[in-house]
């Protein structure tokens, strides 16, 4: 018996059955270097495996500034338009404005992400 008991046991099972796959790369000397310290206690393969996953989710800080930034950007071009063609804003139609901006804000910005990065796989730019 482990010290630890069946736990373990099934624990590294469960992870050689889920990893069946490999990427691999080359790097040079000083890359190696550069990433055996920033892997620090982990494994190259473990702390590579880690960069990888968060590298290939989309990151809430960066899915929240984009969202506010499309909001911006649709309340400001609603509001140019308005001023452009003559037109005077109440308070109340800026309020509208700023509501509308912000109902699909986080929508907008998560469907600008998934299509840059269908754009990205593709090999194409956007």
């Amino acid at each position: 018996m482990f010290p630890y008991g069946n736990h373990l046991i099934s624990w590294v099972d469960s992870v050689a059955a889920l990893r069946t796959k490999s990427v691999s790369t080359k790097v040079t000397e000083e890359e190696y270097a550069k990433f055996e310290a920033l892997a620090g206690e982990r494994t190259i393969s473990e702390w590579t495996r880690d960069v990888l996953s968060r590298a290939a989710s989309p990151h809430t800080c960066e899915q929240t500034i984009l969202a506010e930034v499309l909001a911006l950007r649709t309340a400001l071009l609603n509001l140019f338009f308005k001023l452009a063609s003559g037109g005077r804003i109440t308070a109340d139609e800026m309020q509208q404005l700023i509501e509308r901006a912000d109902a699909d804000k986080l929508k907008k910005a998560l469907s600008r992400i998934q299509e840059t990065e269908k754009c990205l796989i593709q090999g194409g730019t956007k």
